[in-house]
């Protein structure tokens, strides 16, 4: 890492989020990851018409989208894969919310899983390493930063709790 690259990470701090569920840890796990189309928001979307959001489960698998015409695009890789506790994947897109290629200019998505009681767990989502997108770090912290759980893990509750989860 250059004198720049350091200088910019400790300018750009980490978007972290977190919302409590009334489920167990392996359940509010297994809907994030088997069942992100339904609760992934709508606006977040690069792909035509989407179809899915699909999350490979492994280390190495993909992290993407399809599109109603069988076109895929890739967001990211998994970095880790530990149910029913952590997930870490790297964000692939740019500044201009576009596909980057690789991912020496990807930042990272931690999503923990800790238990809080007898069916409550704490969702926990840290977007980290976002001085990995050089220029565009400030304008892509500054579009997925606000208040904390943010719609994307407000989505992922709603659903969650709504009866609507089939595992």
């Amino acid at each position: 890492m250059d004198a720049s690259q350091s200088a910019t990470s400790t300018t750009v701090p980490p978007v972290r989020k977190s919302v409590d569920v009334s489920v167990p840890a392996d359940r509010a796990f297994a809907h994030f990851t088997r069942r992100p189309t339904d609760w992934w928001p709508e606006s977040h979307v690069l792909v035509a018409r989407r179809e899915r959001v699909i999350f490979e489960p492994r280390v190495g698998g993909r992290w993407y989208e399809r599109s109603t015409d069988g076109s895929e695009l890739d967001w990211g890789r998994v970095l880790a894969w530990d149910p029913p506790r952590r997930l870490v994947l790297t964000w692939r897109i740019d500044g201009a919310f576009r596909p980057i290629d690789g991912d020496e200019r990807a930042s990272r998505v931690e999503v923990t899983f800790t238990p809080r009681g007898p069916g409550s767990t704490r969702v926990e989502l840290a977007h980290v390493e976002l001085a990995r997108h050089g220029e565009a770090a400030g304008r892509i912290r500054a579009a997925i930063d606000g208040p904390s759980p943010g719609e994307t893990l407000a989505r992922f509750a709603a659903t969650l709790t709504s009866g609507e989860d089939h595992g």
